[in-house]
């Protein structure tokens, strides 16, 4: 059993992808392009906003908005304490100082009272300027935006959301990608919307923002090539890497997150009875399931029971061990007055489930069976 089959989604496509590929090749082209331009304009299409840019990686991607809005030293961005390490990297590395937030324990996205905490605290007691809140759409699911803007708007921050994870995702009808002054993602290949390497992209409304990124993203070029007007990055998405993105966002449109949510359905069924609590998608949202992940009860040896599974033939992972602001190269960050003890209390206990679209009835049920009988040794 494989913990997201990207070997089951190739199979269903390799018609159409081996043509794209084999396609790219023979056209000796291999950076820009009509490949990447159709898929700029149809992600931009997708998520319903005027600009997309791609580039390298969705690290790159968070890193460029930050750029293109002058944050540096003496600012701070308000980033959630339960999430990967790239979207409070991306802060230090422009000289700015990351602020940890703490999160909802039902959705595990960022918690809106605990931002304006943090906002207050930041304001009262250090010399920092407050400057953008980075919300991340985790596990697929789209942050709390319906507080979480007017919120932002009223505090004066700039709101970069982080979708990695959230592409396909939705809340009342409107797309993950959208909802922030500028939005990005991953294009790493376990995302919902993955490539064959790594891959990115930043999506905004603003017609200056997305020149400056795009700029940014090519060695701060100006009108041509050798015309450098600001210091960027060496930041692309590969040709190829768009081709292989054009087939999968066929798929992905067409069935993918449908598929994926009916998988979500079969473990909300089939673990209804079990001693843990299951992940939570507010009715006005969508989530397009980047991770399925449980909370298990406090007590239960984890590290124990993903051994169990695992020599069951089940894949398990832990998203994230380690709340961000215990990172040693954040020893320096700002931490929420109260601190985070939500967040260290889901690094103890979450625990995520094979999932994707492409999931078995057959695996899912297995997964349940073995999970549901472990727990009861293991905790």
């Amino acid at each position: 059993m494989e913990f997201r089959d990207l070997g089951a989604q190739y199979a269903s496509m390799k018609t159409e992808m081996d043509e794209a590929i084999l396609a790219t090749v023979a056209a000796g082209r291999y950076i820009g392009g009509s490949p990447v331009t159709e898929l700029e304009r149809r992600l931009a299409d997708y998520v319903g906003v005027r600009h997309c840019v791609t580039c390298a990686n969705g690290t790159d991607a968070l890193q460029l908005a930050l750029m293109a809005w002058g944050v540096g030293p003496g600012d701070a961005v308000f980033v959630p304490d339960f999430t990967f390490f790239s979207t409070g990297e991306v802060v230090a590395a422009v000289g700015a100082t990351p602020v940890f937030v703490d999160v909802d324990e039902r959705t595990f996205n960022m918690d809106p009272a605990s931002l304006h905490g943090a906002y207050d605290h930041v304001v009262a007691h250090t010399d920092l300027r407050p400057r953008a809140a980075a919300p991340v759409d985790l596990f697929g699911l789209p942050a709390d935006f319906d507080q979480l803007l007017p919120l932002c708007r009223e505090l004066g921050l700039l709101v970069l959301e982080d979708g990695a994870q959230g592409f396909g995702g939705s809340l009342d009808g409107v797309r993950a990608c959208s909802f922030g002054d500028v939005a990005t993602t991953s294009f790493f290949p376990a995302k919902p919307l993955g490539c064959y390497g790594d891959g990115g992209a930043v999506f905004t409304d603003d017609d200056g923002w997305a020149a400056r990124i795009r700029s940014l993203a090519v060695h701060g070029k100006g009108d041509g090539k050798y015309d450098n007007v600001r210091v960027g990055m060496n930041s692309r998405l590969d040709t190829l890497q768009a081709a292989i993105l054009g087939v999968k966002l066929s798929a992905f449109e067409a069935h993918e997150v449908a598929d994926v949510n009916e998988r979500a359905t079969w473990y909300g069924t089939l673990l209804t009875e079990a001693a843990l609590a299951l992940p939570e998608v507010p009715a006005n949202s969508r989530s397009s399931w980047a991770q399925y992940t449980v909370r298990l009860p406090e007590g239960c040896d984890r590290d124990a029971l993903q051994d169990a599974l695992r020599a069951e033939g089940i894949p398990t992972m832990v998203y994230y061990p380690r709340p961000m602001h215990e990172q040693p190269a954040f020893a320096g960050a700002c931490l929420c007055p109260d601190g985070c003890p939500t967040t260290v209390r889901l690094c103890a206990t979450v625990l995520s489930l094979p999932m994707g679209p492409y999931l078995t009835r057959e695996d899912a049920e297995q997964v349940a069976t073995s999970l549901m009988r472990l727990l009861e040794f293991t905790s």
